[in-house]
């Protein structure tokens, strides 16, 4: 593997070129890694199976210590790959408590933030695809 980036890789199985993969990746692709899969519910609305994490959407723990507790996105850290959710925290030995950071894969997406227009279009224009193909197989 190159020193630099390059979005033609392919994949190893070596855990070291995928760890530099991930390490060196742009931001606009760090941000396709920062996807959660979709309630079931949404699913079927949207026709989509996962979808990037932004601040203020509704996600619920699937794995962990804190699993099956539920919040908002607080905080995301691109460059960490990490997600913050409001009202979850760990005491520290001192009483303090300090925000966790979760890792997107260990969370599924309730309810999405959709006052972004861009991002109101990207789910949108996966559904729209999905009622076209539906209504040319009906035609056939």
């Amino acid at each position: 593997m190159k020193k630099e980036f390059s979005n033609k890789w392919a994949g190893s199985k070596q855990p070291r070129k995928q760890r530099k993969y991930l390490a060196n990746a742009p931001m606009h692709i760090r941000h396709k890694f920062m996807s959660a899969n979709l309630s079931k519910d949404l699913r079927k609305k949207y026709g989509k199976r996962s979808f990037p994490i932004r601040k203020q959407d509704s996600v619920k723990i699937i794995r962990g210590e804190f699993k099956g507790k539920k919040g908002k996105i607080d905080s995301v850290n691109l460059k960490k790959l990490r997600v913050m959710i409001e009202g979850i925290f760990r005491s520290k030995k001192d009483g303090t408590k300090v925000g966790v950071y979760f890792n997107p894969s260990n969370l599924q997406i309730q309810e999405l933030y959709l006052e972004d227009k861009k991002r109101k279009e990207a789910i949108e224009k996966k559904n729209n695809k999905v009622e076209i193909k539906k209504q040319t197989e009906v035609k056939k």
